[in-house]
């Protein structure tokens, strides 16, 4: 066989104002891209078929894409197909939440290109971020769509893994993938390292058999105003519709009958202080859900650190803030100096005001770095400066990420184990690297770019007769 396979992805928080331009896609470094290509290159070669590869282009997720961005993309992956062709298999890793200017649905638009290309004969799967907007566009245009099932997404090589798998099969014939979806009409966030939803998603791992080959609980980016967003159940089965549909709505209503009891359980950030100061031992783990980079938050916020210096609240740790400018005035002050930093709060509204404080510089990296969440690969940092000021240890990076992993503060030489409490710019990704250390884990719902009032996000292009805003 000849396969073809790609990548083009970004999550899109349409409220983001950091717009998403050609830059963005060349310096991104902590995206699961490369593991899917070399998973597919791999598996195809040691079966004996032929790969042609195309572009790699992800962006850390931000405001909308620039137009001539996608479509210089988007254009340049459609040529290299067109000088491939013919082929079997198209496999492309998309993100499913993607969208530029002019485009609501550029997931939807790459692969009905893929299709009038490589024709209706030819095999065309995609693997998605469960954190997608699932379009008929989409369904139309691919045999198989495979989505992450973690939240945190610890099986992104798993998934590309599943989706060879099926597209290999249906391409010689030995199975023909039909697809059905179940609308749940619904916005949030549902983490699987929790009941109800983690049972949920064994079971549904349990029924790929007996002609369902392939279960994915599209979970919906919220921060992304398109008509498509929200949580839909997508079942695939071996020819058979009728089954697809039943499994599909058999799934979909399981989630509904558990979806308030699954969310992200988010508390106000005065709340989550209280708990702090309250903790008889530590480390408790508080997560800035609101300015999650990996959601296009700034990076930047200051709400949550300015209420912990209001408390006088020490022996806390926090990061990372994603301040180039300030980085590089602490490296040019030089590691043990005492100066006057202004850091944080650049980005917009969402970012707050700039701290300004009297901080000493304690240690300094040129190439700073923390574990990815699944161990694949190190999520860089960049150029990175430990400061410390009223008894805050905190974590300035020029690469605007989430925090994955502990050395993301270790690395810089920051002790955890001995602190009251450790405050991570995430929103569920550092699960599974923190909670070992914590007594308690809280999802703190300060200001910022990422709310967690899901029935007050400022939709304009999504009917707003949805669940939890009708109730």
């Amino acid at each position: 066989m000849r396969f073809f396979i790609a990548t083009l992805a970004t999550e899109t928080n349409t409220f983001s104002p950091i717009p998403t331009g050609r830059q963005a896609f060349d310096r991104s470094p902590n995206q699961p891209d490369v593991a899917s290509m070399s998973m597919w290159r791999e598996l195809a070669q040691a079966g004996g078929h032929t790969v042609c590869e195309s572009i790699v282009a992800v962006a850390q997720p931000a405001g909308p894409t620039v137009r001539a961005v996608y479509e210089g993309l988007r254009d340049e992956l459609l040529a290299d197909l067109e000088r491939a062709l013919p082929v079997d298999v198209v496999l492309l890793y998309l993100h499913g939440a993607m969208v530029a200017q002019g485009y609501d649905d550029c997931e939807g638009d790459v692969l009905g290109a893929c299709r009038r290309l490589a024709g209706e004969r030819a095999i065309i799967g995609a693997e998605l971020d469960l954190h997608a907007h699932l379009t008929a566009q989409m369904l139309a245009a691919a045999n198989v769509i495979v989505a992450y099932k973690e939240y945190p997404h610890t099986d992104i090589v798993d998934r590309a893994r599943d989706l060879y798998r099926l597209c290999v099969d249906a391409a010689s014939g030995r199975t023909r993938p039909v697809s059905a979806t179940f609308d749940c009409n619904t916005i949030g966030m549902w983490p699987t390292t929790r009941e109800p939803l983690r049972s949920l998603v064994d079971d549904m791992s349990a029924r790929e058999r007996d002609g369902i080959l392939s279960l994915s609980l599209i979970h919906g980016f919220p921060y992304g105003d398109v008509a498509d967003a929200g949580t839909k159940m997508l079942a695939i089965a071996d020819g058979n519709e009728a089954l697809a549909a039943r499994v599909a709505r058999e799934f979909g209503q399981r989630f509904l009958s558990m979806r308030r009891e699954a969310l992200l359980p988010v508390i106000p950030l005065e709340q989550a202080l209280d708990a702090v100061a309250s903790a008889h031992r530590g480390p408790l783990v508080l997560a800035d859900v609101a300015d999650n980079a990996g959601g296009g938050a700034p990076g930047d916020s200051t709400f949550v650190l300015r209420a912990l210096l209001e408390r006088g609240m020490d022996n806390v740790v926090t990061g990372t803030y994603y301040d180039p400018i300030a980085v590089d005035l602490c490296f040019e002050a030089g590691e043990g100096a005492e100066i006057d930093l202004r850091f944080g709060g650049k980005l917009g509204k969402a970012s707050g005001d700039p701290i300004d404080a009297r901080v000493t510089v304690r240690r300094l990296l040129q190439a700073h770095a923390q574990d990815y969440m699944d161990d694949s690969r190190p999520a860089s940092l960049g150029r990175s400066a430990w400061i410390h000021t009223a008894g805050i240890d905190i974590v300035l990076a020029s690469v605007r990420t989430q925090v994955f992993a502990p050395n993301a503060f270790t690395g810089l030489g920051i002790t955890l184990h001995d602190k009251r409490a450790i405050v991570v710019k995430s929103s569920h990704h550092f699960w599974g690297k923190f909670a070992p250390l914590a007594t308690r884990v809280i999802h703190a719902g300060a200001p910022g770019a990422l709310s967690a009032d899901f029935a007050a996000i400022p939709y304009r292009k999504r009917d707003l007769q949805y669940w939890p805003r009708t109730g």
